[in-house]
């Protein structure tokens, strides 16, 4: 049978239990639907008796925790809720209309949810060569990547605003950082040059919008 500290080493969950502790989670988890991984499962991979690891520590802790099957259960059905409530605030997120200035012509503002800010990032390679388009191809990539981005911050801007229940952001602007990392080697002097790392931030207010 799977043992309490093979489950916690399995799915990373770190508890300090005394000996008791472990008894009383054991007696509680052998009275619940996961009876079978205690008693008679094996470990195959990321599953016990084919159950979730994760899914399986996580009901461990909340049973430490909270001291009950009860207790457990109904925190996983509050984080499943929760989660039923962000995919459904997440359906229509491509619907939400974004604009730089403060008001959608026919329409009109009836909730403002305060600040939000979507961020992405990425490295580029340099070109170690020596050949005059050198520039040019680093250039490139890096116009290449503001683009990419650039669509993935405001997704993410996007999705913060429908997470507080709006359908547009206004005062959308952008916050750029364009760092040029390099080190130098203490005994031979050489500087070494590490890829770019090209950062944006989308930034806007998060407001409910109704047509007039």
């Amino acid at each position: 049978m799977a043992t309490l500290y093979e489950i916690m080493a399995a799915s990373g969950l770190k508890l300090k239990m005394t000996p008791a502790d472990e008894e009383k989670v054991k007696r509680i988890l052998e009275k619940s639907e996961y009876r079978n991984a205690i008693t008679v499962g094996r470990i195959r991979g990321f599953c016990i008796d084919g159950y979730d690891v994760n899914e399986l520590g996580e009901y461990v802790k909340n049973v430490y925790l909270y001291g009950s099957i009860e207790a457990a259960q109904e925190l996983k059905r509050e984080k499943e809720r929760i989660q039923k409530e962000k995919e459904e605030l997440l359906k229509n997120v491509d619907d939400i209309m974004i604009t730089s200035g403060y008001s959608f012509e026919g329409y009109k503002i009836v909730k403002y949810s305060g600040y939000i800010s979507g961020d992405d990032a990425v490295s580029v390679p340099r070109e170690y060569t020596f050949f005059a388009d050198n520039a040019i191809k680093t250039a490139d990539r890096l116009t290449e990547s503001l683009v990419k981005i650039r669509k993935q911050a405001l997704k993410e801007l996007k999705e913060a605003a429908a997470l507080l229940g709006c359908n547009a952001v206004i005062g959308v602007d952008f916050d750029y950082i364009t760092l040029d990392p390099q080190n130098r080697e203490f005994i031979t002097g050489q500087t070494n040059y590490q890829p770019y790392v090209f950062c944006v931030t989308a930034n806007g207010t998060a407001v409910k919008i109704e047509k007039e």
